[in-house]
This record gives C-alpha cells, sequence and structure tokens, in this order.
C-alpha cells in the first residue's frame, strides 16, 4: 500500500474515547476496491494486495461533459421501478438517455405466479427471467412515451473479460433506453445468495442464467474482479455525467425471523441482501473508475453519484403523496403485465405477481416512498466578499468548487478538485466567525470485498483564509467503534453557534444523533452521544436570534429536536411536555425567525402539503404553508420584510422557488443562496454541472444577512 502523505494524515484518533484497530487514511490512498459488505467484516485475505483509490491530494484535472448521460446499476428488473423512480423519469423526461445495468437474471425460484390462479405453477427459471425482461421493456416503452409493446432492438454487447451481456435498445426521438443484463444468478447450487457470496467469499465463481429468448448461446462466468471490471468498463463505455445505485450501507433492522423472510430482508439490516451486494460492487466500481482514469495523470470522470434506500421505505412513513404516487405506480403495471397479453415473447408478458393495483396493495409499501441514502444540498454555495458566487459540491467522487467567472453571472469557471475523496455525494458546510469555511464529507475510506475493509470516517477541509486556499484535509473519525456500526452513519451537518463553536452533527447507527464540537481556538472535542431514537437522516441545523443552536430531525411519530439553553451550554435532546408535533414524511427544514423562535418546515406521510411548526409553548402551532404543495424536503429563506422565501419541487417534480416552477433539472436537492440582496436557488444538472436560477428571472430581495 501506498504510504500516506503526512500533510495529509490528520486526526487518527476521531476524537473518541476509545479506537479500535483501524486503518485511518483521511486523505490518502487508502481504500480498497475488492469486497465485503454489511454481510461481512474486514481483513486482507493472506497473499491478496489492496488496491488503492486514486490519490485523494488536490489538484487533478477534471472531465467536462455537455453531453448528459444516466446510467443506473441494479441487482433485479423492477428495483428502478420501486426504489428510483421518480427521479429517473423525470430524466428521461428531460431527454436525458438511460442505460440500465441489471446484474442478476432476476430468476428467483422461476415461479412467475398468476394470482387468483389455483392451479401449480412450474418453475422454470429461464422463462421467469425472460418473463421480468419483458415487463422491464413494457415499462420503459411506456417511459419513453410509447405504447407498452413497442418492438426494442436486441443485441448482444462485448464487455472486459471476453464476457458478453444481452443488450436492448428503444428509443423516442432524441431520447433513448438502453437494458444491459449481465444475468448473474440470484442464488447458488448450494442456495445460497449468489451475489452477496460472490462479494465476500475468495474464489466463488457463477455462472450466468441463459434466460429464454435471448440473442446470448451460452452461459458466462464472473468472479468478484470480473463483476467490477466489467462495471468499470460500462462506466468507461458510457461516461455517465449521473451514476444511480442502491444502497450500499442499510440501516441496521433487528426483526423477528418470521418478519425478515416474509419482507424478504437480510439478517440484521433493513434492505435485500442482493441490493446491498450489489451497490457495493457499484461503489467500489466508481472508486476504481476515477483511479484507473486518473493514472499517470488523466482525468477525474465527471459525474454525481447517487443512492437510494430500498426496503428501508417499509419502515418509515411514506413520503410520496398521491398524485406522484399513482404515476409512480403506474410504471409498474405494465412491468408486471398479464397473461391474456399478446407481447410476443413466449415466455411471458411480464412479473404476474406485481402489475395492476398489487404495488398499492402490498403492505411492505415499497412503492409508496422514494428516499436517497446520502440527502442534502447539492451543491452547497457561499457568497464571496468580492460577489461572485462558490459553490461547493461533489464530482468523480471527489470535493470540487464553482466560482462564478463574474458577480450574477451565474456562469462558472472550470471545476477545481480539492480532492479528499472517494466522499459520499452531499457535503456539509459551516462558517467561522471570521469568514473562513468548513466543508464535511463522509468518506468511503474503504470500499472491499472478501475480508478487505469497509470504513466510513467523516473528514474536514478548513479554509486557511477567508476567501483562500484551504489546509490540508483531516480526519474526524467516526462516531461508532466497530466496523459495520460504522458504514451506518448519515451526512454530516454542521453550524456554528452563537459562542463561536462549531457543532457538527450526525446520524448514527441506533438511528440517532452523535456530535462533534469544534472550540473556538480550532481543537476539536470528541464524539459524543445525543440521545434520541429512531430519525431519518436528513439533519437541519440553525441558530436563533439568541445563538442557540438547534438540531432537528424527522422521526417515525414526531419531529424530534434538540437545543441549548445558552450558546455556552451543551446541545441536549429536547424532551417535549406538551402535545408531540405532527408526524413528518419526510425531512425537516428549521428556520430561525427574525423576531425570535424557531419554525419547522416539513410534510406529513403521503401528503403534498407544507407544513411549518412552531414548538414553542406546550401546543404545537401549526400552518399551511400556500403555493408550496409538492413533495419531498424544502429550503427556507427570509425576504427583506422577514417573510419566508420557498424552495422546492411541485408535484411534477419540477423545481419551484415560491410557488413558480423553474425550467431546471437537478440531480438530488438544490439550495436556496442568498447574495448581494437577492435569493436564488443552485442545484446540480443532469450534465454533472451546477446552474444558477432566479425565480421568474428576477433576483427575489431579501433581509440582510
Amino acid at each position: 500500500m501506498t504510504a500516506t502523505p503526512a500533510a495529509l494524515r490528520g486526526d487518527r484518533d476521531g476524537g473518541r474515547a476509545r479506537t479500535p484497530r483501524r486503518r485511518t487514511v483521511v486523505a490518502a490512498l487508502g481504500a480498497l476496491v475488492g469486497v465485503g459488505m454489511a454481510t461481512g467484516a474486514c481483513s486482507v485475505p493472506p497473499g491478496r494486495k489492496s488496491v488503492p483509490t486514486a490519490d485523494p491530494a488536490p489538484g487533478m484535472p477534471i472531465a467536462s461533459s455537455r453531453r448528459a448521460q444516466l446510467m443506473q446499476v441494479l441487482a433485479h428488473p423492477d428495483d428502478d421501478l420501486y426504489f428510483m423512480n421518480p427521479d429517473t423519469q423525470q430524466m428521461l423526461d428531460a431527454g436525458v438517455p438511460l442505460v440500465c445495468v441489471y446484474v442478476t437474471a432476476g430468476e428467483h425460484n422461476g415461479l412467475n405466479r398468476i394470482p387468483g390462479h389455483k392451479g401449480e405453477t412450474v418453475a422454470d427459471r429461464p422463462a421467469y427471467s425472460s418473463a421480468r425482461h419483458q415487463g422491464l421493456r413494457q415499462a420503459y416503452a411506456t417511459l419513453l412515451g410509447l405504447h407498452q409493446f413497442t418492438a426494442w432492438s436486441k443485441g448482444v454487447v462485448s464487455l472486459r473479460g471476453d464476457r458478453l451481456a444481452e443488450i436492448n435498445t428503444l428509443t423516442n426521438g432524441a431520447r433513448r433506453v438502453e437494458l444491459v443484463f449481465l444475468n448473474l444468478p440470484m442464488r447458488t447450487a448450494r442456495r445460497h445468495s449468489a451475489l452477496p457470496s460472490l462479494w465476500k467469499d475468495r474464489g466463488m465463481i457463477v455462472q450466468t442464467v441463459m434466460a429464454k429468448d435471448s440473442p446470448l448461446r451460452k452461459a458466462v462466468p464472473y468472479d468478484y474482479e470480473g463483476l467490477i471490471d466489467v462495471l468499470v468498463g460500462l462506466m468507461e463505455q458510457y461516461r455517465p455525467t449521473v451514476i444511480q445505485t442502491l444502497d450500499p450501507d442499510p440501516d441496521m433492522q433487528h426483526s423477528d425471523e418470521a418478519t425478515r423472510k416474509k419482507d424478504s430482508e437480510q439478517r440484521g439490516y433493513s434492505d435485500h441482501a442482493d441490493h446491498t451486494a450489489t451497490a457495493c460492487f457499484s461503489w467500489a466500481a466508481m472508486v476504481r473508475w476515477v483511479r484507473d482514469a486518473t493514472a499517470n495523470g488523466g482525468e477525474v470522470p465527471g459525474f454525481v453519484a447517487t443512492a437510494f434506500r430500498g426496503y428501508y421505505n417499509r419502515h418509515w412513513p411514506k413520503n410520496l403523496p398521491g398524485e406522484v404516487l399513482k404515476e409512480k405506480a403506474s410504471h409498474l403495471v405494465p412491468y408486471g403485465g398479464d397473461p391474456s397479453w399478446q407481447c410476443g415473447n413466449a415466455s411471458g408478458c411480464g412479473d404476474y405477481a406485481v402489475g395492476g393495483v398489487r404495488p398499492l396493495r402490498n403492505k411492505k409499501g415499497w412503492v409508496r416512498s422514494t428516499h436517497h441514502r446520502y440527502p442534502g444540498p447539492r451543491p452547497v454555495a457561499v457568497a464571496e466578499a468580492d460577489g461572485r458566487l462558490t459553490a461547493y459540491g461533489v464530482l468523480g467522487l471527489r470535493a470540487v468548487r464553482w466560482r462564478e467567472t463574474k458577480a450574477g453571472s451565474g456562469t462558472w469557471e472550470s471545476p477545481a478538485d480539492l480532492g479528499g475523496g472517494p466522499l459520499a455525494p452531499a457535503l456539509g458546510r459551516a462558517a467561522l466567525r471570521d469568514g473562513r469555511q468548513l466543508l464535511f464529507g463522509l468518506r468511503i475510506s474503504a470500499i472491499g470485498g472478501r475480508g478487505a475493509e469497509n470504513h466510513r470516517e467523516v473528514v474536514l477541509l478548513e479554509q486557511g483564509k477567508a476567501g483562500g486556499d484551504f489546509l490540508p484535509w483531516k480526519g474526524l473519525g467516526n462516531p461508532e467503534h466497530t466496523e459495520d456500526r460504522g458504514r451506518r452513519i448519515g451526512v454530516p451537518v454542521a453550524v456554528t453557534g452563537g459562542d463561536g463553536r462549531v457543532h457538527l452533527f450526525v446520524r448514527n447507527a441506533d438511528k440517532g444523533v452523535s456530535s462533534r464540537v469544534r472550540n473556538a481556538d480550532g481543537t476539536w472535542e470528541r464524539w459524543h452521544d445525543l440521545g434520541g431514537a429512531d430519525i431519518q437522516d436528513g439533519l437541519s441545523a440553525v441558530v436563533d436570534g439568541q445563538g442557540r443552536v438547534h438540531l432537528f430531525a424527522a422521526g417515525r411519530e414526531t419531529v424530534h429536536h434538540w437545543t441549548q439553553d445558552a450558546p455556552e451550554d451543551e446541545v441536549v435532546f429536547h424532551e417535549r411536555e406538551g402535545e408531540p408535533l405532527p408526524v413528518p414524511g419526510d425531512g425537516v427544514t428549521a428556520l430561525a425567525l427574525p423576531g425570535g423562535g424557531v419554525e419547522a418546515y416539513y410534510r406529513q406521510p403521503a401528503s403534498g402539503r407544507l407544513i411549518a411548526v412552531r414548538a414553542d409553548g406546550a401546543e404545537p402551532v401549526v400552518r399551511t404553508v400556500a403555493k408550496a404543495d409538492g413533495y419531498g424536503p424544502v429550503a427556507v429563506g427570509l425576504d427583506a420584510a422577514g417573510k419566508p422565501i420557498l424552495l422546492g419541487r411541485d408535484l411534477k417534480g419540477r423545481i419551484q422557488i415560491q410557488g413558480a416552477p423553474q425550467r431546471a433539472g437537478a440531480v438530488g436537492f438544490p439550495e436556496l443562496v442568498v447574495q448581494r440582496g437577492a435569493a436564488s436557488a443552485i442545484g446540480m444538472g443532469y450534465a454533472a454541472q451546477p446552474w444558477l436560477l432566479h425565480p421568474t428571472g428576477k433576483p427575489l430581495p431579501v433581509a440582510a444577512s
């Protein structure tokens, strides 16, 4: 392993009361592209060399593209329809070409059961795989605005390692969808889950499933290295600007054995084991793609990544309102198909147990939510002293900085590489009293299988002087004390309190909040648990008019609140004595009011209505926010009169400011920014480049910040 540069090593103890044996690599060649997952712990196997990531030191050249391209990597046919829509649909509607890579054949037990049919269903794995592929063709035809039985072009694509895969292609004008079926099995010969076994076991080799009616004529073998290599090759070929995956680090979930099996969840975690293994392979492939591309002075690939929660959706209040849910569920109808259809596929016209109204009637409720694994604004932004806007985000798994070419222009200089990768896609930000910026990231410092390490850690990039260069990356460790628990932490959120201390917060493995505090002299205290439990990620921190820090998070049955009695006090969990706050369906956004107090903005479960809640008294004061119907979290600022300015998504998924829809597609959620007396929005476009917009083309007046 290449040695870590001394200037980049940072804080090795992570600020914890005790430290397990681990390889802390803050800004060095640390991540492993090997294998091991929620289903495995880590030590490098004897005789196996770990593979370093690209050098995380800053200053690498970054590739750019004006052509957007979406790539999705899925475990099974239908994972995208259940867990990634409506995000995928919005990009398709915007004309972004899509390539979907399905890792397994989806053959399961070979039983394509017809609801209500009382006769015996004969198991036929190749036929069931073919029927699910047909269902996908039907679903994506409708997503492209075509008839569900529109004919696709079927062919064979060559992959790395002399492997072949089936590829199906359909276009509608300039819009294009490609489906790539790798067709790895879901089960091994010993009835074990194949992908998790491939991820964690040395020497494991699986043979692909030959779906009926496929143009492929023979099965091909895959081992761990082969699958990563194939995924890297596809990334190099398509050069995606957006990569969507499943969740590599799902929540810990302790369910009784009967419930776990009924819900198809892996033991101890809130997701299917295939989803987790596929996500781990996908992120390991992204890390390797960046490493290979930047070798010998090459450019960092210009892409942004998004991971989606899976069976997690079952365990939390549902966050899609009826109008959005109806559209999302409608695309599972052609996927499920019907045995009476004349679709032209002799093996079946869909996954029969899934179509019709069944996704909406399913008690698991997977279709009723869409959750990002790494929530938060993308990018984060700050107004500089010269009036230009500076944005910070993650590109090619590395932190980057964009600056406006001229104040108010909305055009950007080329991105400057700040290094630090591989990073999760959302950054936290706080400003010190002297104007220096602090950037916080969740670093995937090692991701590997077959017994290799899997570490996550919070890292810091601190500005040397306001508006100037940054100091070397610094490691802030992880509030959890084991590798497995450390993988469950959330995106860092930070705020500077009235006494000048910086409060850093992350969701921990127990679904509560952990915190670390930076004192005014620059020293960091140790991680400590703030209590509270059963919250979702997507924390919101603000400082009120008295300088007190407030932290809000969405729980299962109410909104959780942590605060201080005075700026110099510690942040503690606030136990409400009166009526609980209304149940949140999604992320909560806090706003400090000019007259004192704090409001929390959020939508209730399955509702598009936005409410604002004040929790000062025994009974919460709840009001409906006008012209703000939509879904997902919102960003809130104040205008010159002290009234809220709102940024969010409407019911069609369009970005809207103050109820005015905008023509701007965004990966993830944009940020509301205040500069030069005006409010505007900054978001990450589908071509992995930021955009800046004002509502109706005119800046909004805002209160002085």
